[in-house]
């Protein structure tokens, strides 16, 4: 035959058994034998290999070698060979001959199936090592599988060892009498009779009858009756279970994948046994094929890479740590490994095992059940994610006594844990967990919720001291892991600040040590690639007559009220001297300077949009804002004979009629084009050089508040050029209610995700919400634009730009400060790396001297505190109080008249209180366009001061009142003001909402 008939028949060969194939090709000892392949294609197979898996990578490899067939097809079958791949050189075999039959292809893959099926058998009973020295004996494996099994048993255990070994052995030619012989001759009789179907062995072994022969069994009866019934058996089971599980549990993944398509249908005696194993090979319909494809289908593979096994081994082995690594390395699919690791071994050892894997995050708790944790343990392990927004027909305690792993938000735990200290029945307890995952443990401290479960955990430690010494029974600990890309250095200027703050971060959370990659750093690299970093610097002096027009109007507000900062117009230090004034001049009652302050304030926001964002969104910012108050000041009578009454006072008419006055001036200002923001102009550029730059681009525009990413949003669309480039952008926001911009839900959020990860939207502008912990598809660049905050965010963003090739870019004014902060993180990203191997090389005795005085100082200070809380909340009764409306300081109500619903919202119970407020449409709920009409806000009668919103608890309208719009009046012997943003920050206890008293009720009822 030709070199080149040879060629086409290589080429025919590769695209019928393409499939199996990239099943049964081991890509490293087939590179080893290929020298004909270039250096270029051969770092491209083997990163493959490690990042994506062997299939992925012999798909690569087969694509090489299509493109050169006659100059690489004989050396490619010559290294099939030598590199133990027999399977695979048979179906590339020039002669016709050699290709396995239809029959021979349906018996090896219903022996595959067979060691699925019985895998978790042979994993938990197999003696690894000595059965692959036995397959090397028998001339099953070569050198190096052996290596590799050996290898895998001595670094992650036997368990690993014998995965391995049938990850192995399933690519093998001829494979499953000597694998049968191979468990004989090393003592593993019972496996060998339950893969041969040899009921009878098993029986008379439970018996006690010794029948062991030196005989091998061949296989000219594939799998038997028992196989069958555990085949049934395993059907039934997942029949009954909650959702996808498949039939043929194991951890082969894609190399070891049987699809009925790959399978060609032999004869009579193949079609008997496939209807025997409920396979028939008779034509089905669609929805019975689609069943059968997905019993075929195995769980996907669970494998560490070298670096992550490194960080998991103390772990494993049950020790509590934090693991350290950067965004995009699979922190997660550790977890994921440790949690099975940890089941595995306590139900082994016949004993309770329970982990909670906590979030931060609502979002994070879908995205970890339905990317990780569900799809590698569902089938051997009940997996649930809980969270505020999940709806549960049953209790949290009974969620934990009914599935194995549980993903929740830390704050669920926290009130169940406070449930249980108060000895109420929904509460649980931290023994009830055997292993409890936090991630982004960098919140472990301070007042966190994090923190305020890991006390609890310390407070029992310490406890067990005593007991132990006591020769008392212990309370069980569970295990703690940490998760975290960066634990930051908590604001130090100083290395052993930088230290202690790391040294607190592993008290906070017992850990023995904190894990970060040292010997596999290079694989680690591959995984994570550096994005390269830029600077882009927008001169700020040009002329900017909005700017300057918007300044003479705060001055005029300022010469009015008598009020004179020292920072500059524009700036966070002056926005945080309004507020200041703001707070006292309510304090002292002092109306005009506290409602100019207000407003001098959103002309502050203005000038801050209008140096991020266009002039246009600055103008519509005022213009919105100053619409609101003109309605609130004027009241509209039902009575149409009644004129519209106008509440304004002397301070509203000079500040509403002030903006009126030089609107038209602003409106025409913010219409040239001109004076537009040159940091936009920066942005502009940035955005059009990267998206030109690959084929499939993408990137995420990082920004500080809501209303720039939704008016960045508006801008993208109104430049035609972006969509000219392919830019399809889309905002992501935060799901909280704590802006006068709308939020986002969180099946928006999802949504928005899913459109960025497949490419329907390939530009997010979000706030600091996509920073930590999302999962977002890998990035081209990332642009942190005029935003810069602490050391930690930075890591996180730059984390999101790990696609080959990608950007992080800074795009800020020159003035603002950005480029400084910018390098202060970068210095104290170097301090902190620094903290850690300092940390890491302490000696073991001192570092847990360290860890214990952090843990007692902890408890204390939490001691101390909650004291000085209950000290407060006792000496101050409800009767003391009193609330006055913000704005023009009429009583309100008193602290009798408040009762709580629900642990959380304050309600009036005044009686004719309603005669002090008016009831208008909710603002936020307008802009959404939802109905509900019954969540009316509340304003004050007088003055149209915001007070809450109304409420419908069990058919019952209550006046729901937000604390930071009033002033609250403490009488006593000294009488002080004060303004508070949350209720809880009042040292005060109400009531419980009496329902029953406040229930209408007559003679009917």
């Amino acid at each position: 035959m030709s070199e080149e008939s040879r060629a086409e028949a290589f080429l025919y060969l590769v695209s019928c058994f393409r499939a199996r194939l990239r099943r049964n090709i081991r890509v490293q000892p087939v590179l080893d034998c290929l020298p004909s392949l270039s250096a270029e294609e051969r770092e491209r197979v083997e990163a493959a290999a490690l990042q994506r898996g062997e299939g992925e990578a012999a798909e690569l490899l087969l694509r090489a070698l299509e493109r050169r067939p006659r100059r690489l097809f004989p050396e490619f079958l010559q290294a099939l060979e030598r590199g133990g791949c027999h399977l695979a050189a048979s179906y590339l075999h020039p002669s016709l001959s050699q290709l396995p039959s239809p029959g021979e292809e349906a018996q090896h893959d219903l022996c595959v199936q067979l060691v699925q099926l019985l895998h978790r058998a042979l994993v938990d009973n197999m003696r690894a090592v000595q059965v692959a020295e036995k397959c090397l004996q028998l001339r099953i494996f070569h050198e190096e599988d052996l290596e590799r099994i050996q290898t895998a048993a001595e670094n992650r255990g036997n368990r690993e060892g014998a995965r391995e070994l049938l990850r192995r052995i399933v690519q093998k030619k001829d494979w499953f009498s000597p694998f049968l012989r191979a468990l004989r001759e090393t003592r593993h009789e019972d496996l060998a009779d339950e893969l041969s179907g040899n009921t009878a062995g098993v029986e008379n072994r439970e018996n006690g009858i010794n029948n062991r022969t030196n005989e091998e069994v061949e296989v000219t009866r594939q799998p038997g009756d028992a196989a069958v019934e555990d085949f049934k058996q395993q059907e039934n089971v997942n029949d009954n279970s909650a959702s996808e599980s498949s039939v043929l549990e194991s951890s082969f993944g894609e190399n070891s994948a049987v699809s009925e398509s790959d399978v060609p249908v032999g004869d009579g005696s193949i079609n008997n046994v496939n209807e025997n194993l409920g396979q028939s090979s008779s034509t089905t319909s669609d929805s019975d094929e689609d069943e059968e494809e997905s019993r075929a289908s195995p769980g996907p593979e669970l494998i560490l890479r070298d670096y992550q096994m490194e960080v998991a081994k103390p772990a494993l082995n049950g020790e509590n740590i934090i693991i350290c690594l950067p965004t995009g390395s699979g922190k997660t699919r550790v977890a994921v490994y440790i949690t099975k690791d940890h089941l595995d071994r306590k139900r082994k050892a016949s004993e309770p095992g329970k982990v909670i894997v906590l979030v931060n995050k609502v979002p994070l708790v879908e995205q970890h059940l339905r990317k990780e944790f569900q799809p590698f343990l569902k089938h051997w392990y009940q997996v649930i994610g809980l969270s505020g927004d999940t709806q549960l027909k049953i209790s949290f305690p009974e969620v934990i006594k009914q599935y194995d792993v549980i993903i929740s938000t830390a704050q669920i735990l926290e009130n169940s844990l406070s449930n249980a200290a108060e000895e109420e029945e929904e509460g649980v307890l931290l023994s009830d967990f055997s292993l409890i995952i936090i991630d982004e443990c960098h919140h472990t401290q301070k007042e966190g919720v994090y923190n305020n479960i890991m006390r609890r955990y310390l407070k029992e430690k310490m406890k067990n001291r005593k007991l132990a010494k006591e020769n008392n029974s212990l309370i069980p600990q569970p295990q703690i892991l940490g998760l975290t890309a960066s634990p930051g250095v908590g604001g130090a200027t100083s290395s052993m600040k930088a230290v202690e703050h790391i040294l607190k971060i592993c008290a906070n959370l017992d850990a023995c040590r904190i894990m970060t990659v040292e010997e596999h750093v290079s694989q680690l690299r591959n995984q994570v690639k550096e994005p390269y970093k830029k600077t882009v610097i927008a001169d700020d002096k040009r002329r900017d007559p909005f700017r300057e027009k918007i300044i003479d109007i705060m001055k005029d507000i300022q010469n009015y009220c008598q009020l004179y900062p020292k920072s500059e117009f524009g700036t966070q230090p002056y926005e945080q001297w309004v507020i200041r004034e703001e707070k006292k001049a309510a304090k002292d009652e002092k109306r005009k300077q506290r409602v100019c302050a207000e407003h001098l304030k959103k002309y502050n926001d203005a000038l801050q949009i209008n140096d991020t964002i266009r002039m246009v969104d600055a103008y519509s910012h005022l213009r919105n804002f100053y619409k609101e108050e003109k309605s609130k000041k004027t009241v509209v009578s039902d009575d149409e004979d009644e004129p519209t009454v106008s509440k304004q006072d002397e301070t509203d008419e000079f500040l509403i009629g002030l903006f009126y006055e030089k609107k038209k001036q602003l409106k025409e200002l913010a219409k040239k084009s001109e004076y537009e923001n040159e940091t936009l102009t920066k942005l502009r550029n940035t955005l059009m050089e990267e998206f030109t730059k690959t084929d499939e681009p993408r990137g995420i525009i990082f920004t500080k508040t809501r209303q720039s990413a939704t008016a960045l949003l508006q801008w993208i669309k109104d430049n035609k050029k972006f969509e000219e480039v392919g830019i399809k952008a889309q905002y992501l926001i935060g799901a909280g209610h704590n802006s006068e911009t709308k939020p986002m839900t969180q099946n928006e959020q999802r949504e928005v995700i899913d459109k960025f990860r497949d490419g329907r939207v390939n530009l997010l502008i979000a706030t600091t919400v996509a920073e930590e912990g999302l999962d977002i598809k890998e990035c081209n660049i990332v642009i942190r634009y005029g935003l810069v905050t602490n050391e930690i965010a930075m890591l996180q963003a730059r984390g999101r730009a790990r696609a080959d090739e990608s950007t992080y870019a800074l795009v800020a004014s020159s003035g603002s400060g950005a480029v400084e902060r910018e390098d202060v993180n970068s210095f104290r990203e170097k301090m902190m790396y620094k903290a850690i191997q300092y940390v890491q090389k302490m000696p073991q005795k001192e570092y847990l001297e360290k860890i214990q005085t952090f843990q007692l100082q902890s408890l204390m200070e939490k001691k101390m505190k909650t004291k000085r809380d209950q000290c407060k909340t006792y000496k101050k009764n409800p009767s003391l109080i009193k609330f006055l409306c913000k704005n023009c300081h009429k009583m309100v109500c008193s602290g009798e008249d408040i009762q709580v619903i629900e642990n959380m919202h304050h309600v009036s119970v005044k009686k004719d209180f309603q005669n002090l407020y008016h009831t208008r449409e909710n603002k936020t709920l307008q802009e959404k366009h939802a109905d509900y009409q019954t969540n009316g806000e509340i304003i004050c009668k007088d003055c149209g001061q915001a007070w809450g919103n109304m409420m419908v608890h069990r058919g019952l309208d209550m006046p729901c009142l937000k604390i930071k719009n009033f002033v609250v009046v403490f009488e006593g012997k000294k009488t002080t003001k004060d303004i508070f943003k949350k209720w809880g920050e009042l040292p005060v206890r109400f009531p419980v909402f009496d329902y029953v008293g406040h229930c209408p009720s007559s003679d009917e009822d």
